[in-house]
């Protein structure tokens, strides 16, 4: 009899459980929930060694009770946050009592400082894979024994035991293509156009392990990357299976090696898959050859982490940026008619009111499509949630619940509450220009994405 895994984003507030971001969705402009990709990966893996696999975002529906009886699967698989912890270890709490049976697997970027022995403070979890899951799942899921598999905490002797860490996967082709069949596709769409939007994993790993990022912690500092025959050939999966043709593809650097970077792009275009995408780029990695190629082959938007416009702040992070490349950068991207998204970060330990000033400002200057200014957020496992214990910058109402748009931390020199007051002017001084209102406009191509970007300045104009 096949054995029924049951994965899910357990019933908490919505939440992009990408482990490097981990970004609550509801108080965050153009950030739309992204598809349950982790989740579809381990899905089909389950399905590689013979199982029946179910998916659920219960973040945006469906009755966890009742599908625990109606499947009443033997494993269940969650991806367990930062910011939502609590409630994601409360409904697993109540599987439990369910179905005593049921063997919980829970996996995500909290646990990579996870002490092993709090494995008994959550009686309810079973397994915890800490690094990479693919493999870790496939090995508990053909009965290798415990002892074993590399990459899990598990209970022995009534005591915790977390083996030796597991290796990163450098042959990322053998993984097989994410088990989309399993889920709601139609609920996972752009936030300007409202077309269905599907991620694809390019690569994974980024070699310059930033101050707050967790990108370096949870994927490697080595840069890994899947074939271009082998992303085309999902790409033409989810054309003809599901008629997908708007992709976000997602990688910590997407153009870090500039010859993968073309070939791939000319294989989209060679293809004639007449696609669009959006990706991400650090400042100093993009070329004007590169930007018009990728526009010619289906790319409509960049995202850049430009995360401050104060030079001492960049220098303190570790960013090995300077603000003239940035420049550089954008100015290229728009040369090639590609849109822009910058991302900025608010309220690092360094930071002032004049540092804020100053990136305000230059977001103002670059004048980019789209931008979102995040609160400073030190989630476990990077460099920054290691300096705000030493330093001293949480306190007594330190909570994750709205990371990224609440503050988590004080900085040296603002209170949470200034650094939010400082944050929310950020915004409003940025979308709220003449300039950008008329430009939106005019860009305007069709009645959803009027309604859509209507939405989001109401979202903008009554937020708190």
């Amino acid at each position: 009899m096949k054995k029924k895994i049951l994965f899910i984003y357990p019933p908490s507030p919505v939440l992009n459980r990408e482990d490097r971001c981990q970004q609550p969705t509801e108080n965050l402009l153009v950030i739309p929930p992204l598809p349950p990709t982790d989740l579809m990966y381990l899905a089909a893996i389950a399905e590689s060694v013979g199982c029946e696999a179910k998916i659920a975002d219960y973040s945006l529906g469906g009755n966890f009770e009742k599908d625990l009886i109606e499947f009443s699967p033997d494993y269940i698989v969650a991806n367990v946050a930062t910011p939502t912890f609590k409630t994601d270890i409360e409904a697993l709490k109540k599987a439990k009592e369910i179905l005593p049976s049921v063997k919980i697997i829970v996996k995500g970027a909290i646990f990579l400082n996870y002490n092993v022995n709090a494995i008994y403070e959550n009686q309810c979890i079973d397994y915890v894979i800490v690094g990479e899951p693919e493999l870790t799942l496939k090995e508990i899921l053909e009965n290798v024994p415990d002892e074993e598999i590399a990459g899990i905490c598990y209970k022995k002797n009534f005591q915790g035991v977390k083996n030796k860490i597991r290796k990163f996967n450098e042959d990322l082709d053998s993984l097989p293509f994410p088990a989309r069949h399993l889920v709601n596709n139609n609920l996972y769409r752009r936030p300007d156009n409202g077309k269905v939007q599907a991620v694809i994993k390019v690569s994974r790993g980024c070699p310059f392990n930033c101050f707050f990022c967790l990108a370096s912690p949870v994927s490697g500092l080595k840069t890994r990357v899947r074939t271009p025959e082998n992303i085309i050939a999902e790409i033409k999966e989810c054309i003809e299976k599901y008629n997908i043709k708007n992709f976000l593809f997602w990688s910590d650097i997407f153009d870090l090696d500039k010859n993968w970077t073309m070939d791939l792009c000319k294989k989209i275009i060679d293809a004639k898959l007449n696609i669009t995408w959006s990706a991400n780029t650090r400042a100093d990695t993009i070329s004007q050859e590169m930007a018009d190629l990728m526009y010619k082959a289906g790319c409509r938007l960049m995202s850049i982490g430009v995360e401050s416009g104060s030079q001492m702040i960049l220098d303190k992070i570790g960013k090995r940026m300077k603000l003239d490349t940035i420049r550089r950068a954008v100015k290229i991207l728009k040369k090639a008619k590609i849109q822009i998204y910058n991302y900025f970060v608010i309220g690092l330990p360094w930071e002032t009111e004049q540092t804020v000033e100053e990136t305000i400002k230059f977001a103002i200057e670059l004048d980019s499509d789209f931008i979102s200014f995040y609160t400073a957020t030190p989630l476990p496992g990077t460099r920054f949630y290691d300096y705000a214990i030493k330093e001293r910058l949480f306190d007594s109402t330190t909570t994750y619940n709205n990371a990224y748009y609440y503050p988590v931390v004080k900085t040296h020199y603002l209170s949470k509450e200034k650094v939010f007051e400082l944050h929310k002017s950020a915004v409003k001084r940025f979308y709220l220009r003449p300039k950008y209102i008329l430009r939106t406009l005019f860009r305007l191509r069709s009645f959803t994405e009027f309604k859509n970007y209507f939405v989001a300045g109401v979202n903008l104009l009554l937020r708190k």
